[in-house]
């Protein structure tokens, strides 16, 4: 098989124009939410982002080429690889966000590099259990119900993605509503523009036109300097901050968001290698794997807090003609806007409302999945993995308006708002490890649907465990940020304040423990009944 083939040029063109998308996003969240100056994005975390898309793309070109060469074929296609969508707005909302506002309230110095760090960190850790997910991969699967794994990522696309990016859409209507009308016509209505053009380049540009006439663009106003960050930024080897970001006190604050994320870009990589076998293109699981933890590991080690996956998608690309030229092309060219600061002029030009609808589009797919592979029976116990992850998006947005009204976020206001019927309290308690709460919640309904008690228990003892360690519905009021508690470990480390509860959370553990019983004497106190009986 060659290189590069005539059908190479338009699977680059729909791949980079979709990694465009996902950069324009990630530089307009690093700027508008974290706060992130030039000098760090353009600087560090960009240049970290090419060499992750750069080791991924090449080694899964290669891979595809060997692949093409043992089997004697020349219609192999490479994996698609990139930023992790769901890892992307994780890392920026439930660990970046997060920490930075901890540093502002605590008077930390520096809240930019204390936030990037906790980036990094969660990055890192992301990127080693990729690499050792490679190895237990199919254990994981085989004991976790796809229902609870796709509803822990379907509550992220229905929340962070779904509705956030709705609630943006109509803050613009002009270039929202036209963009995801052909978005939905595109995607939903299995259409395709005349001329071959690829769908996401057309959007991208009906978008950006709308957005120059209706006063959206230029972003930055007439005053900004589009060309201001255009230089050479080579990738440098950060591994003194990386060092300083793990012994600075993320490693263990994060492991809600970091450890539920990770497990889902092993097993959402592991469904992308088995959607490619089933178009043809039988890749060996176990290196894919561990070239995909490696990318992240790169990307953290490099300066980029973003972690990578193998994307959904492959057999798209192989219709399109695509084989091995065109991720070395989307990775050459990716590399380049990082690495010369092109991304500055691109994001004067290009506002985030010109590409939400296909972010949109992709929650809208990410949460329809879990009620499409999973069997009916099951669609409860999807809904049940969704309320987490809607309820955590709620609570961002809730917060955020707190802060801006200049409102402080405290025991006082959560009261007057549960005398209101608006229980803050619960919210805060849901949103913290609210992937693992999705996750269990999940699991503990399918056991019930399919009236696996031991299961059940078995998780609801799970869920008791991780809330009385702290990891999970743990939560302290900083005055403008919740955040999660973990006293447990001050304690340890010697450091817990007098009079500080040790377990914040042991009424929550008493619950799960009494559910775990409830579960356990089922057997002994219920009978099953007919479907047309009544309860």
């Amino acid at each position: 098989m060659k290189l590069f083939t005539k059908g190479d040029g338009e699977g680059f063109v729909a791949a980079f124009v979709n990694n465009l998308v996902q950069l324009l996003i990630l530089a307009s969240l690093c700027t508008g939410v974290l706060g992130f100056s030039s000098e760090l994005i353009y600087g560090r975390i960009l240049p970290g982002v090419a060499v992750s898309f750069l080791v991924g793309n090449l080694f899964y070109a290669w891979q595809a080429l060997q692949l093409a060469k043992r089997e004697g074929r020349s219609d192999v296609c490479a994996l698609p690889y990139g930023i992790s969508t769901p890892g992307l707005f994780a890392h920026v909302f439930l660990v970046m966000l997060p920490a930075r506002q901890l540093a502002v309230t605590q008077g930390i110095p520096d809240p930019e590099r204390f936030a990037w760090h906790a980036g990094l960190v969660a990055c890192f850790l992301g990127g080693v259990l990729e690499f050792s997910g490679a190895f237990v991969a199919s254990f994981i699967r085989r004991h976790t119900p796809p229902a609870a794994m796709l509803a822990t990522l379907g509550g992220v696309g229905m929340g962070f993605l779904g509705l956030a990016f709705f609630f943006q859409i109509f803050a613009a209507p002009v270039v929202g509503i036209v963009t995801l009308a052909l978005v939905f016509m595109v995607f939903f209505g299995r259409m395709r523009f005349r001329g071959g053009l690829p769908a996401t380049l057309v959007v991208l540009g009906v978008g950006t036109g709308l957005a120059w006439l209706t006063g959206l663009a230029p972003v930055g106003g007439a005053d900004a300097a589009p060309l201001a960050n255009v230089g050479f930024y080579p990738p440098l080897p950060l591994l003194g901050e990386l060092l300083a970001a793990l012994g600075g006190g993320h490693l263990f604050a994060y492991l809600s968001v970091v450890i539920p994320i990770g497990l889902l870009g092993v097993l959402a990589s592991l469904q992308n290698i088995e959607s490619a076998a089933a178009a043809g293109d039988n890749y060996p699981v176990r290196s894919s794997l561990i070239a995909n933890g490696l990318g992240t590991i790169a990307a953290a080690a490099f300066g980029s807090p973003f972690p990578t996956s193998i994307y959904i998608g492959h057999p798209a690309w192989k219709k399109l003609g695509a084989r091995a030229g065109y991720s070395v092309l989307n990775g050459v060219a990716i590399t380049a806007v990082c690495m010369t600061g092109a991304m500055s002029a691109l994001t004067w030009a290009i506002p985030s409302e010109a590409g939400i609808a296909i972010m949109l589009w992709i929650g809208i797919i990410i949460a329809a999945q879990a009620f499409e592979v999973t069997p009916a029976r099951h669609h409860v116990a999807v809904v049940v993995g969704l309320f987490p992850g809607i309820a955590a998006w709620a609570m961002l947005a809730i917060k955020s308006a707190v802060a801006a009204g200049g409102a402080s976020l405290d025991a006082g206001l959560v009261a007057k708002a549960h005398a209101a019927g608006a229980y803050l309290g619960g919210g805060f308690a849901l949103e913290q490890g609210f992937l693992y709460a999705a996750m269990i919640w999940a699991t503990i309904v399918v056991g019930i649907v399919d009236r696996q008690w031991l299961r059940a228990a078995a998780w609801s003892a799970v869920g008791a465990v991780l809330a009385l360690l702290g990891l999970m519905h743990s939560y302290a009021l900083t005055g403008q940020d919740s955040i999660l508690s973990l006293p447990l470990l001050d304690w340890l480390a010697g450091r817990l304040a007098p009079g500080a509860t040790l377990f914040p959370a042991a009424p929550v553990a008493l619950g799960y423990g009494a559910m775990t019983l409830i579960f356990l004497a089922a057997r002994y106190f219920t009978v099953p009944r007919a479907d047309d009986e009544i309860a």
